[in-house]
């Protein structure tokens, strides 16, 4: 009797193993039939991305004429020269300059659209996205039309009011300033219908809530909105950051790094040096300066996001 019982049970258990054995291969089969879905695309980052970014470091360790190994050398270089701190100031303040600016307008126009009638929304939506759709260097050549010193017609409306005509590329701080507006005037939008898309995901029963407590406006905005939305500013935020110190087109078309030097960046130093200069390897230098930058801000930014992901 207790042999047909066990006997029984073995056969009861026999499909239940052999069903687990047939998940396990099926899990495997289908993580192989993910990657090799994903493999040229795999394929495609490592021959865009990885090479460059692994040729670039080996590029940085030669001497100008890249015979001979240097180690860091160029980067000993760049340290002592004047123009390249000031090429890291400028940076800096492009960088987190156009990043806040962009966010803040982004924020006002997502809460504008989010809060117009929803069947009017899609024309605005619209609007708004024209100057991000727009290719950069057509966007900022019509920009420097705007700024020409003789044809300016920022300074032909300011002379109807009695100002005077202001060099907007010709000096330091028009530069710096001048830039920078043409950037946030480039990149608001993607910030705008990043945001838009968040405010459509924040419960309206957190702000029937917050409303019935008696919070303002201001408290719901500080204490319901952000909240719901700190992940995506952070993201948003980091992509944006990554994008701008890395822009190139509106700098060179806008000023070229003029005047004197006064509005280069990373991109655009680096081509200056390593192009224009016949000197690769030190521009190769300058432009790997940006890695350790952006990784800190990285790594600051996406702990901020795990920590609170594993907060809730």
């Amino acid at each position: 009797m207790v042999d047909v019982a066990f006997q029984s049970n073995r056969t009861a258990a026999a499909p239940t193993g052999r069903r687990r054995a047939g998940l396990r291969n099926a899990l495997r089969r289908k993580s192989m039939s993910a990657f090799l879905m994903t493999l040229p695309l795999i394929l495609l980052i490592a021959v865009l991305v990885i090479y460059p970014a692994l040729y670039s470091l080996h590029l940085a360790t030669l001497n100008k004429a890249m015979t001979k190994f240097v180690g860091f050398g160029n980067f000993e270089f760049l340290f002592k020269r004047e123009t390249f701190w000031l090429v890291v100031k400028q940076s800096c303040i492009f960088a987190i300059s156009a990043v806040v600016f962009k966010a803040l307008i982004g924020f006002i126009v997502a809460h504008f659209v989010h809060n117009v009638p929803a069947n009017k929304q899609r024309k605005w939506r619209g609007m708004l996205l024209v100057p991000w759709v727009i290719p950069p260097a057509m966007s900022t050549l019509a920009w420097l039309w705007l700024f020409d010193p003789s044809y300016s017609a920022f300074n032909y409306t300011l002379a109807f009011f009695g100002f005077g005509p202001i060099p907007w590329t010709g000096d330091a701080m028009w530069a710096r300033f001048s830039v920078i507006l043409v950037n946030v005037w480039y990149g608001a939008p993607f910030f705008m219908i990043m945001y838009l898309a968040a405010l459509k995901s924040v419960p309206e029963q957190l702000y029937e809530a917050a409303a019935i407590d008696g919070a303002n406006w201001w408290q719901r905005i500080w204490y319901v909105t952000l909240p719901m939305m700190r992940n995506i500013i952070a993201i948003t935020t980091l992509f944006s950051l990554i994008v701008t110190f890395a822009n190139f087109d509106i700098v060179r078309i806008l000023t070229a790094g003029g005047p004197l030097d006064h509005t280069h960046i990373f991109a655009t130093w680096a081509f200056r040096v390593g192009i224009e200069g016949s000197d690769i390897p030190l521009g190769a230098s300058v432009s790997l300066f940006m890695v350790p930058i952006l990784a800190v801000a990285a790594i600051f930014i996406l702990r901020d996001i795990t920590k609170r992901g594993n907060e809730s």
